[in-house]
Formats: C-alpha cells, sequence, structure tokens
C-alpha cells in the first residue's frame, strides 16, 4: 500500500499500488499504457459543450479537462489531450481510472501531489509533474464550482 496522510479512493489505490510495484525500467512504458485507456471525449464536448473544456495552461501540451456532478454528488471526469503526447495522455488515463466516478467530496480530499512516493518522479521530468499537479488542482477547482453551483 501506498502510505498516505489521507485515505485515497481506492480504485486510484490500487492503480498507484500496482505503479509502485512495478519495475523502474518499465514504469515509464506503464504510464504509457494509461493513455491508451483514456476514453474518447464524449460527442457532446466536440460539439456545443466545446467550451465546457477547461485548458491547463501549465501543461506544455494542449490539454483540456471537463467535470460534471452528477446527481448523486459524484464526478464524471472527461479529458483532451493529443495522441503525439503519450505521458500527459497515461497521466489522464490515471485520472480516469483512478477518479471517474468518484464522490466530489474524495476528488477534493486529493493531495495535487499524490503521485509522488509511486516512482512517477523517477520517469517523468519535473516540468510534466508541475503540469500533472496542475491538472489536478484545475480538476479540484471545477469540482468545487460545480458545489457551489447546487448550493
Amino acid at each position: 500500500m501506498i502510505p498516505r496522510i489521507m485515505a485515497l479512493p481506492a480504485r486510484l489505490e490500487r492503480t498507484l499500488t500496482l505503479l509502485k510495484n512495478t519495475p523502474r525500467s518499465i514504469r515509464g512504458h506503464a504510464l504509457l499504457d494509461f493513455s491508451r485507456t483514456l476514453p474518447p471525449l464524449p460527442a457532446e464536448y466536440h460539439g456545443e459543450m466545446k467550451d465546457q473544456l477547461e485548458r491547463v495552461v501549465e501543461c506544455q501540451t494542449p490539454f483540456f479537462l471537463a467535470t460534471r456532478l452528477e446527481d448523486d454528488q459524484t464526478v464524471r471526469i472527461f479529458f483532451d489531450a493529443p495522441p503525439q503526447s503519450p505521458t500527459i495522455r497515461g497521466y489522464a488515463g490515471l485520472l480516469a481510472v483512478g477518479l471517474d466516478g468518484e464522490s466530489a467530496q474524495a476528488v477534493l480530499d486529493l493531495p495535487e501531489d499524490f503521485y509522488y512516493g509511486v516512482g512517477l518522479e523517477e520517469v517523468v521530468s519535473p516540468l510534466r509533474l508541475r503540469g500533472m499537479g496542475a491538472i489536478v488542482a484545475t480538476l479540484k477547482n471545477q469540482v468545487r464550482r460545480h458545489l457551489e453551483q447546487a448550493a
């Protein structure tokens, strides 16, 4: 298990544990595998709802995300990252696997640097790591805005 002060959502915890237990020599490839699992954007985000995608400007790559708060307070997460950026797509895939469908509170409780200690810092550049933290910060800000609008 990954030692944390706050508990991570179970799916994310399992995914990070698998990643941490992956040999360093193939950990980067494991992250790239997540890039292939990233679901495509739903059709509505290609049309009239495209403006609901928020760009994460801290990312070197044009990276966009949108969230939706469901009636049961779970969060749906949608990412748009170019296929020629497999590292950041892999990170988005990891987030999709670990967080899509989690409660709003679980997303808000997620530390922005939750990925430290699982070995990503050994295979991803510091600039990309900052982008990863910015993705989580943007994700959490969107969830906060949804909760404020729902109140």
